[in-house]
């Protein structure tokens, strides 16, 4: 969080002074990176989360913050993430940071036949990642594409974050990012890209069309000067829109509820005070990111569905004098943790504690790590 170099950059410049730094990621650091990130998310409500984790030095693998999942208690979609195309082969990584695409479409089938739980309720499943279409080939993704298909697994990648990234897309692929999205089968109800900050008109047609959906991460385009999503015009469309904190490198925080607050207003500094109401943010946090996980099963208190179950105290000063209309309050006011959450009637989440881990041991040890990856570089 908070690295210096990357504090006051735009998409691209944030990630050249980043990657240097995730060089030097080991599997430890995945581990205890994710479990800190999890722990955030879980304390402020989430109960499912997708992870995109796309560089894999020193012998890191998707493996370790799966583990991370079931150490903790958090419903999670693991994204077998991968960058192929370096710096030396036009694209943004260093050589270093990538894989060889049959090392990648290898080991994807690996974690899918290893994890994937297809089962309803199912508190693992597995998509197929590239990281983007400036750090991977036409031809992976075509292959990560017909993967997904054939697993019957999700896919998930990075579009149109901002101008640079259409930028390089015209001038590499010679269309939009939607269109290139299109010419490779990265749509369908299967499929969800992060961002979309950039989406044209015809590219929210053509994801309402196809029930693609969107992972909407206002706090980090805010951060990184991408934009303001075109969220409003995406749901009256009809495309399938949930949210997303993106990371602590490019958000510092990991609050769903902050996360909808953040949606509810930044929608309306580009639309009006009636562009994002605090029941659609919370749709957004709840239904809205189970649509777009392909999830039928959670999202929603209803029969059928997971017992998963969140409350929050009104109690606290924070939401004084606002309980006339409690559930607008909870996003409108100030962010506070969960008092309780339930993942598959399991209570994770007691008195605003986690109950499945020892947290502040691994709150220091992350501190440690975290040290020493930024100060060697």
């Amino acid at each position: 969080r908070a690295v210096p170099a990357a504090q006051n950059v735009e998409l691209f410049a944030w990630l050249k002074a980043l990657y240097p730094i995730w060089t030097g990621l080991t599997p430890e650091m995945l581990h205890v990176s994710a479990l800190v990130a999890m722990a955030e998310l879980m304390l402020s409500g989430c109960t499912t989360s997708s992870d995109h984790l796309y560089l894999y030095p020193n012998g890191g693998r998707l493996d370790d913050t799966i583990a991370a999942a079931r150490a903790i208690g958090l419903r999670f979609h693991a994204c077998r993430g991968a960058m192929s195309v370096g710096e030396s082969a036009g694209g943004l990584p260093p050589d270093v940071l990538t894989e060889t695409e049959d090392a990648i479409l290898r080991d994807t089938r690996r974690v899918i036949e290893s994890f994937h739980d297809t089962a309803r309720f199912a508190m693992l499943r597995i998509a197929v990642a590239p990281c983007s279409p400036f750090s991977v080939s036409r031809d992976l993704m075509r292959e990560s594409a017909a993967i997904a298909q054939s697993y019957g697994v999700g896919l998930h990648t990075h579009l149109a974050e901002n101008d640079n990234d259409v930028a390089y897309s015209r001038e590499r692929f010679g269309c939009t990012p939607a269109e290139y999205a299109e010419q490779l089968g990265w749509t369908g109800p299967h499929v969800w890209h992060a961002h979309c900050v950039k989406l044209d008109a015809d590219g929210i047609e053509l994801f309402a069309r196809s029930g693609t959906g969107v992972a909407h991460c206002p706090t980090s385009n805010m951060r990184l000067a991408s934009g303001i999503a075109p969220v409003r015009a995406m749901l009256d469309a009809g495309v399938p829109v949930g949210l997303g904190v993106d990371g602590s490198a490019s958000n510092d925080s990991s609050h769903l509820v902050a996360e909808a607050r953040q949606a509810m207003l930044l929608q309306r500094v580009e639309s009006g005070p009636e562009a994002l109401s605090a029941r659609e943010a919370l749709t957004l946090a709840t239904r809205g990111g189970a649509r777009v996980l392909g999830r039928d099963d959670i999202g929603e208190l209803a029969a059928g569905k997971a017992a998963d179950v969140v409350a929050f105290d009104l109690n606290d000063i924070g939401f004084s004098g606002g309980l006339h209309d409690p559930l607008a309050a909870l996003v409108f006011c100030a962010p506070v943790r969960a008092n309780l959450s339930v993942i598959n009637g399991r209570i994770i989440v007691r008195d605003g504690e986690l109950q499945t881990v020892d947290l502040p041991p691994i709150v220091e040890r992350h501190r440690e790590l975290a040290r020493q990856l930024v100060s060697r570089v």
